[in-house]
């Protein structure tokens, strides 16, 4: 049996055991662990599993992954989506669809310093359906523009998930953050586009609010002032280079104690709660990274990246051709794995050939992260569309599916301008770094 043939199967059996709810890091570890002495005998993985793990963990760039953790754990615990929610409310609230578009702000505002798009989904949910169900909001919009607005917490800088890829690929980390944040702002603005379109064709979906009479205007510009500032100073001290990635991850977890102490929510069991939240997020990360080294030996040793580079080549594509067809199968993969998941396992495969073909890792990095995005609230396997069901009393899982479907078309868009129109990711990188 030929290398490259073991390595398609060695793939198959990996999504077997996750279809199975194999964790995927042992999923990836087992089928690396198997696919190596198949091919490369007992000492070749023996040698690997004895020095993998120490070399994939220690790198000190890994450190900035528990530092933006910690920083979106005591966030999410500080209160701040209520006072963001509640800002953006006073302000745009009183607009048909306002609501659902305060929503998406408070999702992008929040993402900024959780990181964490189930965090921020489960977290705003808790505090956004309450006030549309009040005043007679459609569950399918309420959920919809919660499930897509979640998953800008990936996607607009700091990003956990552009963290890891920055770390397989070898990329700068400031880079990719200043890659995802036009897009991420684009993101935001068309899920606006969706909603205001809604509750133009269907009015009944988004009846027009009172104004927030607790909190006027200028209150509400000081109540978003202490985050915006924190995520000045945690993303504008990478730009400008007085920090480096590690050391502004530092800094914005300290932000967000202070922020937690100054809104008096800092006690000892919130602090022991964001710790061991951190401690096992991480934890699971390091674990799911050093699975995915084990996995990429065997894919390495497969030859099978070679394989489907060459097998490209001479289907006669243009190389914009095969970027739309990685596209492609990333969507159709996105409707049955998880995010991280999919990443981990397909970029061994395609980044090899998107290198050959000579595009830019970074503008591909953010392609990459925007797909992933997108499968966070594709059926059947969409995890924001879970987590809403799962936060949210007598919800079926179909309502939040329909009212994610206009805002995955808005997605859709979306990546069709960063496919056309480069400049989009790469022109903050070029300009500032």
């Amino acid at each position: 049996m030929s290398a490259p043939l073991i390595g398609v199967i060695g793939i198959v059996a990996l999504l077997i055991l996750i279809a199975l709810r194999i964790p995927v890091a042992i999923a990836m570890g087992v089928v690396g662990v198997v696919g190596g002495i198949v091919l490369n005998g007992w000492f070749s993985i023996g040698f690997v599993l004895g020095s993998q793990p120490f070399v994939t963990t220690s790198s000190y760039s890994l450190s900035v992954i528990p530092l933006f953790v910690m920083m979106g754990a005591f966030a999410s615990r500080a209160g701040l989506s209520t006072a963001l929610y509640q800002s953006l409310q006073a302000l745009i609230g009183h607009w048909r669809g306002g609501l659902a578009s305060a929503t998406i702000g408070a999702c992008a505002l929040f993402g900024a310093v959780c990181g964490s798009s189930l965090a921020t989904a489960a977290t705003m949910a808790r505090v956004a359906v309450p006030e549309m169900t009040a005043i007679g909001y459609d569950r399918r919009l309420t959920t919809g523009a919660l499930a897509a607005g979640g998953t800008l917490g990936i996607l607009i800088p700091p990003s956990i998930i552009m963290v890891i890829y920055a770390l397989l690929t070898e990329q700068s980390i400031g880079r990719m953050f200043l890659a995802g944040l036009m897009p991420g702002i684009l993101a935001a603005l068309l899920y606006i586009v969706v909603v205001c379109a809604i509750a133009r064709l269907k009015p009944s979906w988004a009846p027009a609010a009172k104004v927030n009479a607790k909190m006027a205007k200028s209150a509400a510009f000081r109540s978003m002032t202490p985050i915006l500032a924190l995520f000045t100073i945690v993303m504008g001290g990478i730009y400008v280079g007085v920090f480096s990635p590690t050391e502004a991850a530092g800094v914005g977890a300290f932000g967000a104690i202070v922020l937690a102490a100054m809104r008096r929510r800092l006690s000892w069991s919130v602090t022991k709660e964001a710790l061991l939240e951190t401690a096992t997020t991480t934890g699971m990360l390091f674990m799911i990274l050093i699975g995915t080294s084990v996995l990429q030996f065997f894919i390495e040793t497969s030859t099978l990246p070679r394989v489907i580079v060459d097998w490209i080549g001479a289907l006669g594509l243009p190389p914009i051709g095969v970027i739309i067809l990685i596209l492609i199968i990333y969507i159709i993969l996105s409707c049955f794995l998880d995010s991280l998941s999919m990443m981990l396992i397909t970029l061994p495969i395609v980044f090899p050939v998107v290198m050959n073909l000579g595009y830019d890792p970074i503008w591909f990095g953010v392609l990459v992260v925007s797909v992933v995005e997108i499968g966070l609230i594709t059926p059947p396997l969409g995890m924001n569309l879970f987590v809403i069901k799962a936060s949210v009393e007598n919800l079926r899982f179909e309502t939040v599916a329909v009212g994610a479907m206009p805002f995955i078309a808005a997605d859709m868009v979306r990546l069709i301008l960063l496919v056309s129109f480069p400049s989009l990711s790469l022109a903050l990188p070029e300009l500032l770094m």
